[in-house]
């Protein structure tokens, strides 16, 4: 255990690296790493040789695909580093992983397309309450100053952005930072602690400027320290950083630290930060409600390994873990523990124990899921995180190459699926298709890659067949008549029945008006099933809505007639009547409503007419500065990779939610292809 000023005592610290897509999060664990001496130096992401983006999938695309866990130890305490996906469609990772961290580090730079990929990011952490430093990336390439940076990312974040250090120029060259709070300049050295250095004279008048500004907004929350700086009274030192420590664990103000971690500059700064700022794990499980004097693990993310099966990465809220402990499910399952891991990435450390603030993988707790609590306590405890993730806005339908390979894909789409819960499969009994939902095209290239790699499963894939329905625009009458004569009981079925169109929506309705017996009761039902079974592929190929069916007359022979004679009898009627009847091809029609930053939104409002779509409205996203709602409806057929555009549009932060609306006519060109890609012609 550590020791903080004051002798206050403070566990393992679990830390989340968050932020935009490409903002330098895997170079500033790299970066922290090598200074904390977990790896021997600091290998740049474009050496596909970092410790967190270790999978082949994150290599080949040079992004983050999933979280990854990291423990170092620093001035003599753990600290376990949590690297999450900047990239919206792998958002979900970091959910599960979040809830029971104790601060997230935000990296962000000086680039304003980013603010709306950050905000989402802060609005997160603002709805789990959890506490945050900003970490100020590639500030040598930052060309304005970094208080007008901070002006630009202020939008993005609920509570005051509060500048702990200014840059040290060098003919208009950054070489260096000084803290606002020790009053102490460090010139910067590549991949070394930085050196420490009298603050030079050019920079006086813009440090005490910047420092009264930080004292004024932690004076907000401290009388005392608003008493000293409206008497021109020096504060302590060390109320500043209890000040400054208080407020971040409270969430009123976010602590900005600057750096450019591809060199290592500004690590040992931001270290120091975490080591003596944030809150532990005590303060962790109170927010999260788990109760005291038990063992409390929860769980953050699920991996199936090659060779040591599958892992539950944990977070040990409170109490002590021993290998071959027994844990109680919410639901009083039990599980038991076989093997405790320190993660340095893909690599695993073998522990004989774990303690309360302890970040672990616990082996082979095979009924447990991400995000389940685990307790000591016989029966378990209620869950304290719930996971609800979004609707999926991406889709396709696959299948092996190899049909021996479908049970073999069906167990390793569950295991994807336990890895990442933000993954939907459902099988599509109309198209007989299994379609696999995420949200964005790489989100599930990514796992097709998986399937074809880790997995080694060839696999075709497709767009997702439109359920599309037909009608009829006219009724008919129409006779039909089953008869046929093999030697002993023929076959022998006769009827007569009414087709007429329905309102869109109503389904399908079967009645009789049989009159004195000429069809008898106990075939009713098979013309009935004949005329339903008929209706599950019309004569443009689709299945049929929206019509009714009375059966009028008919005829039957005591001997040969049966109830297999009727419900042939019925398909004959039906195919011979609806081809009558100007059958018609219906396609749904969804509410689409789409969010998006505002400087968006006429990007946006003019797609949705390209893609058949009718725009019902806009307005401001309520609670959400800069931001849209679009209203429309829109053929699902157009939907498919609507999110692609989207995201195109509004640099990657764009999303939606459809459900569908109603069904409606299509004729022309595209009623033919859709037909003709089902395999019938008009």
């Amino acid at each position: 255990m550590g020791t903080r000023a004051g002798g206050r005592r403070t566990g393992p610290k679990c830390i989340a690296i968050v932020g935009p897509f490409a903002s330098g999060k895997t170079t500033l664990l790299e970066a922290i790493l090598a200074r904390t001496g977990a790896i021997p130096r600091q290998n740049p992401v474009s050496s596909g040789n970092t410790v967190s983006d270790h999978s082949p999938e994150a290599r080949a695309h040079a992004m983050s695909v999933e979280a990854t866990f990291a423990t170092t130890d620093f001035m003599g305490e753990q600290i376990t580093f949590v690297d999450c996906p900047g990239s919206i469609e792998f958002a979900f990772e970091a959910e599960p992983v979040l809830a029971a961290c104790d601060l997230a580090v935000v990296v962000a730079e000086a680039d304003e397309k980013k603010i709306p990929a950050l905000q989402l990011i802060m609005r997160k952490l603002d709805d789990l309450a959890i506490p945050r430093i900003l970490f100020l990336n590639k500030i040598d390439k930052a060309i304005a100053g970094v208080r007008e940076t901070l002006k630009m990312l202020q939008p993005a974040s609920s509570v005051p952005l509060l500048l702990r250090q200014i840059p040290v120029r060098k003919d208009g060259i950054v070489i260096g930072s000084i803290d606002l709070a020790l009053e102490r300049a460090y010139i910067y050295r590549e991949y070394a602690e930085s050196q420490v250095a009298e603050i030079p004279n050019d920079d006086k008048a813009r440090e005490l400027e910047a420092r009264f500004s930080m004292l004024e907004t932690l004076a907000d929350h401290d009388d005392h320290l608003m008493e000293q700086l409206l008497e021109e009274i020096e504060p302590p030192k060390d109320a500043i950083f209890d000040d400054l420590s208080a407020d971040l664990r409270a969430g009123a103000v976010t602590p900005v630290l600057i750096g450019t971690a591809e060199k290592g500059n500004g690590v040992l700064r931001l270290l120091k930060a975490i080591r003596h700022d944030a809150p532990d794990v005590e303060a962790t499980r109170k927010r999260l409600g788990a109760p005291e004097g038990q063992t409390v693990v929860q769980v953050m993310k699920t991996i199936h390994t090659a060779h040591g099966g599958k892992l539950s990465v944990s977070r040990v809220l409170s109490g002590q873990l021993a290998d071959a402990a027994e844990l109680f499910l919410s639901n009083g399952d039990t599980t038991k523990v076989s093997g405790i891991y320190k993660m340095l990435g893909k690599d695993q450390i073998k522990q004989t124990s774990a303690k309360a603030g302890d970040t672990v993988a616990l082996g082979k707790l095979d009924n447990v899921k991400t995000g389940q609590t685990l307790s000591s306590a016989k029966g378990g405890i209620r869950p304290l995180v719930t996971l609800e993730p979004p609707q999926p806005v991406f889709a396709f339908a696959l299948r092996p190459k190899e049909r021996k390979d479908e049970v073999k894909m069906s167990a390793a789409i569950q295991r994807l699926a336990e890895e990442d819960p933000s993954l939907s499969l459902r099988h599509n009994q109309d198209s007989a298709e299994t379609v696999l939902s995420g949200h964005g095209e790489m989100h599930l290239r990514v796992v097709r890659e998986r399937l074809e790699g880790k997995n080694q499963i060839p696999i075709e894939g497709h767009a997702p067949a439109v359920p599309y329905r037909e009608t009829i625009r006219k009724g008919t009458q129409q006779r039909g008549r089953h008869k046929k004569q093999s030697g002993g009981h023929g076959q022998f079925g006769d009827v007569v029945i009414e087709i007429k169109p329905l309102p869109r929506g109503s389904g399908f309705q079967f009645s009789d008006t049989i009159t004195g017996g000429v069809v008898p009761k106990t075939y009713i039902q098979s013309v009935e099933t004949g005329i339903r079974d008929y209706l599950k592929t019309g004569p443009l190929g689709f299945p049929v809505v929206d019509v009714a069916v009375n059966l009028s007359d008919g005829s039957y022979h005591a001997v040969d007639s049966s109830d297999m004679a009727f419900q042939m009898a019925a398909k004959l009627a039906m195919k011979e009547g609806m081809a009558a009847c100007s059958p018609v091809l219906l396609e749904p029609i969804m509410k689409v409503e789409i969010v998006t930053p505002s400087d968006a939104t006429s990007k946006i409002i003019a797609l949705i007419p390209q893609r058949r779509g009718q725009i019902l409205g806009y307005d401001a996203r309520p609670d959400w500065p800069g931001w849209d709602v679009v209203e429309a409806t829109m053929p699902q057929a157009e939907i498919g990779d609507l999110i692609i555009e989207l995201r195109s549009a509004t640099a990657g932060v764009a999303s939606y939610k459809a459900a569908f609306d109603h069904m409606a006519e299509l004729t022309g060109r595209l009623a033919d292809e859709a037909m003709n890609a089902n395999g019938k012609a008009a």
